[in-house]
């Protein structure tokens, strides 16, 4: 499946979350979701599923209304990637690393890191696809 990178980085087309999701999917990830730490207690199918990021949901570091204001996808996007907002995201996705490790299974922790730990990578090459794109405009 091609990723689907959200504004802070996150590849949708991986999330535990992202829909179309079975019940069953929908409640091993509320469940997965308590233990980890994301929520204070298993949280209803409704709740945990995620159709993608809208500035009207809630997002941690204003990402979302952030993008949404300069008008762009995602941060690796901006002239001023990595700022100051985005680099205390990584640092508090590095934060849930442990509790990864501590409630994951091996296959959870694989979802878990492609989906949330590669957020920083996912947004250098866009950034760097980006550069790419105005030098080229820049010499045509």
């Amino acid at each position: 499946m091609k990723p689907i990178i959200a504004a802070c980085g996150n590849d949708c087309s991986v999330c535990p979350r992202f829909m179309p999701k079975t019940a069953a999917e929908l409640k091993a990830t509320a469940e997965l979701w308590y233990k980890i730490g994301f929520r204070d207690r298993v949280v209803s199918n409704d709740e945990i599923k995620c159709w993608g990021c809208t500035p009207a949901n809630w997002c941690r570091h204003e990402i979302i209304t952030c993008t949404a204001n300069r008008k762009i996808k995602n941060c690796g996007e901006c002239a001023d990637y990595p700022c100051q907002k985005i680099k205390q995201a990584f640092e508090n996705t590095a934060h849930f690393v442990p509790d990864y490790r501590k409630h994951c299974t091996e296959a959870d922790f694989a979802v878990m890191e492609k989906a949330f730990l590669e957020k920083q990578i996912n947004l250098d090459r866009q950034a760097e696809a980006c550069k790419l794109s105005l030098s080229r405009e820049e010499n045509d």
